[in-house]
């Protein structure tokens, strides 16, 4: 069974089609990397996946729930990151965490032990005791995902988690994700090809609410990537060689 599948979902916002017959297909462990330009219809697929959002039309169904009948089932089987996650201020992370996980009905024995394996897996154990307000823009994406997993989703779902940082904390918090595979399906938006590249199996490409391409990564690298050719020759003829170049 799928993780993610859409038939025809289509979103409009007053006279804008924001999402236009969406189908599209995610196999269970998939991390994949949803590609478009701002505007393309990204965010506004996300936010149906998660049940924010009811569709004009169409269906989708995510770890085997119909979203549209069954919001509140749904909530248990994914996890959600927004680009601009909120928190409260004034707690630390494991204090968060551990309000997270009172939200999902944990015991206080399972949030203990998962607020630990989630500050290590995101690399935060040690500013566990630090408060949040003095976090930078990468930390909080890193406890944002943190959040999303308290409840081990079936599917992850992250809108642009590293469009607004720096190299190191985009880094950062790719290395997180990266650690994810294997664990759960993660379904990424992103316009940064590079890191589609570094991390994902498969590409999903959305323009103007369509989805115009959908394969596995290597797929897509071997069809349009450009033929590198190296010519040996002598030095007297460089200058030829390049004009022919």
């Amino acid at each position: 069974m799928p993780a993610i599948r859409t038939e025809r979902l289509r979103k409009t916002y007053g006279s804008v089609r924001a999402l236009d017959g969406l189908d599209l297909t995610v196999e269970s462990g998939t991390v994949l990397g949803f590609l478009g330009p701002n505007g393309a219809g990204k965010t506004t697929t996300i936010r149906l996946l998660t049940g924010l959002v009811r569709p004009t039309s169409g269906g989708a169904w995510v770890a085997g729930v119909e979203i549209a009948a069954n919001r509140r089932e749904l909530a248990h089987h994914i996890g959600y990151l927004p680009e601009e996650p909120a928190f409260y201020p004034w707690m630390t992370p494991a204090e968060f965490l551990d309000h997270v996980g009172r939200v999902f009905g944990l015991t206080a024995g399972e949030r203990t032990a998962r607020t630990q394996e989630l500050l290590e897996l995101t690399g935060l154990a040690g500013v566990r005791k630090r408060r949040i307000r003095g976090f930078s823009r990468g930390m909080r994406q890193r406890l944002g995902l943190a959040q999303a997993l308290v409840n081990r989703p079936e599917v992850l779902l992250l809108d642009e988690p590293v469009s607004a940082l720096d190299p190191g904390g985009r880094k950062e918090v790719l290395e997180s994700i990266d650690r994810l595979r294997g664990t759960c399906t993660v379904f990424m938006s992103t316009h940064i090809l590079a890191d589609v590249e570094r991390i994902c199996d498969a590409v999903g490409i959305l323009a103007d609410g369509r989805l115009i391409v959908e394969a596995r990564r290597e797929d897509l690298i071997a069809q349009y990537a450009a033929p590198v050719f190296e010519i040996e020759g002598e030095n007297d003829h460089a200058a030829e060689i390049q004009a022919w170049a």
